[in-house]
């Protein structure tokens, strides 16, 4: 009974984590527009910001809520790790398996070079020193500021997409129904983040599965839904051009916004373990390099190594 209550909460939490990230997306993206922020700088920061809070919710609140008794701070990395896996073997593996995805010549040359990078970064943070304090989170910070940098010059050039195109924001609301929704948004997202790493730690007591192992799978997965669907959705509407580069966007701002957010707030303990892990996030990004180096496009056949890489980790992780 006790396994089916946590169960729920953990569905309760994940909702509750995506409709708050959307409520929070729609309603601080809007307020920016009534205040006249343009609507790149919008798309940069609060609509990227937004596909991560899922992550950053969770990690941070599982940081936060680490103990000696109680190893939650597992949750963090492996969610992180776990997402940034799913993200490029099971969502880009499945969305290429259904249609070919054309990748933009700056994902190629820029994006997923710098995502291997700072994966290596991490994981070289995590194997030398065993956790990650506040000076680790401000050297992710300063990479993320780089990227941000990099963006809007690319985006000036019209060479990315941001995320909202000029006029897409319609503000009709009140300014008062504006910060409801943005109030909302952030309740929701906090509330959701504690109700899922509760319960998904209850689940590892039960179970008798480690913090480490429900982070890279369920949590990671139940935080790794918004991107799933709207790859999948996006590939059925046959729009699936800037898919390979808004994943390699969200595994960017996953290390640098959601780690180096978590590690200014709390030291986070990095487990010998999660070197493994490591290795296999580093061996996706630098497989789906391979992939799109030449033809600049994820086709059936690209599609289908990742997911047989990520049946082969999950054997891997369940079984051994």
């Amino acid at each position: 009974m006790e396994v089916l209550v946590q169960f729920g909460l953990l569905v309760i939490g994940f909702l509750l984590l995506i409709k708050g990230a959307d409520w929070f997306v729609g309603g601080a993206s809007k307020i920016a527009d009534r205040f006249g922020i343009p609507q790149l700088i919008i798309g940069l920061t609060i609509v990227a910001m937004g596909t991560s809070a899922p992550e950053a919710a969770v990690s941070i609140s599982a940081a936060v809520k680490n103990t000696a008794e109680n190893n939650s701070a597992a949750i963090a990395i492996g969610n992180i790790l776990g997402s940034n896996i799913l993200n490029v073997l099971l969502i880009l593996g499945i969305t290429a398996v259904i249609v070919t995805i054309p990748v933009q010549l700056s994902t190629v040359k820029y994006e997923i070079p710098f995502m291997i990078i700072i994966t290596c970064l991490l994981a070289g943070i995590g194997y030398l020193k065993g956790h990650l304090g506040r000076i680790d989170g401000i050297l992710l910070w300063f990479f993320m500021i780089l990227y941000f940098v990099y963006l809007i010059v690319m985006a000036r050039k019209g060479q990315i997409s941001v995320g909202v195109e000029e006029g897409e924001i319609k503000v009709n609301e009140n300014m008062f129904m504006l910060l409801f929704l943005l109030l909302i948004g952030i309740v929701s997202i906090v509330a959701g983040s504690n109700i899922a790493v509760d319960a998904a730690t209850a689940l590892a007591r039960i179970f008798g599965m480690n913090e480490r192992l429900i982070g890279l799978t369920i949590v990671a997965f139940g935080t790794s839904l918004p991107e799933l669907i709207t790859s999948i959705t996006a590939a059925m509407k046959k729009k699936a051009d800037i898919a390979v580069g808004n994943i390699v966007g969200s595994n960017i701002f996953n290390i640098l916004f959601v780690i180096g957010t978590t590690s200014l707030i709390t030291d986070v303990p990095y487990n010998y373990s999660f070197n493994f892990d490591s290795i296999i996030c580093i061996a996706t990004s630098i497989v789906l390099f391979l992939c799109v180096l030449k033809k600049k496009e994820l086709n059936r056949i690209h599609g289908g190594i990742l997911l047989c890489m990520l049946f082969a980790y999950y054997g891997k992780l369940i079984f051994f």
